[in-house]
């Protein structure tokens, strides 16, 4: 019988929650089964349980990780405000609304996390903290904590007007929504 390394075990449920964010926000949390997110990682159903006590577990572990990942991705945008350009750029950009899962967790899912569980909630609330963080970090870089409320501000513009273009049929007022969203947040963080 072949051993496992020692960090076996980490790396498969760091598969399974990469694999479940993808999923999560393309199909969303509700559609998405434990057999189709355990497909998905290359593993079967059986060794959810292994890794995981449920699926708001597993959820909340995607939330947490999803978010450490946006502000990671944060991080290598420059401080100040070519950094906050280039931030608000590839956040309003088409390929990002065209492909939700490989995108921001908050646009995808904000929706279904309200109605998730306490564990999910405090690991939206803590990666969103995070998240309001680095933007202001962006904004001002050698005071940050003065930059919060534009911060909040510039974060909620950018979920909600993502939100509302990939809502759209109309492909070109979709387009003239992000459009208007980069010029509407590079104003507002002036």
């Amino acid at each position: 019988m072949a051993r496992y390394t020692k960090d076996h075990k980490q790396v498969t449920r760091q598969r399974i929650i990469e694999a479940a964010g993808h999923r999560f926000k393309q199909d969303g949390i509700d559609g998405s089964g434990i057999s189709t997110l355990m497909s998905d990682a290359g593993l079967t159903n059986g060794a959810f349980y292994a890794h995981f006590a449920s699926k708001d577990d597993l959820v909340a572990g995607v939330v947490a990780e999803e978010l450490r990942a946006q502000v990671a991705r944060c991080g290598t945008f420059q401080p100040g405000r070519a950094g906050l350009e280039d931030l608000v750029r590839a956040y309003l950009s088409a390929e990002h609304r065209d492909h939700p899962g490989a995108g921001c967790p908050s646009a995808a899912l904000i929706d279904e996390i309200g109605r998730c569980g306490d564990d999910t909630k405090q690991a939206y609330t803590d990666g969103a903290r995070a998240v309001i963080d680095a933007i202001a970090a962006r904004l001002a870089p050698e005071d940050p904590g003065a930059a919060r409320g534009r911060a909040i501000g510039l974060f909620s513009m950018l979920v909600g007007t993502l939100q509302l273009s990939r809502a759209l049929s109309d492909r070109r007022l979709a387009d003239e929504i992000l459009e208007q969203g980069i010029r509407n947040t590079l104003t507002f963080t002036s």
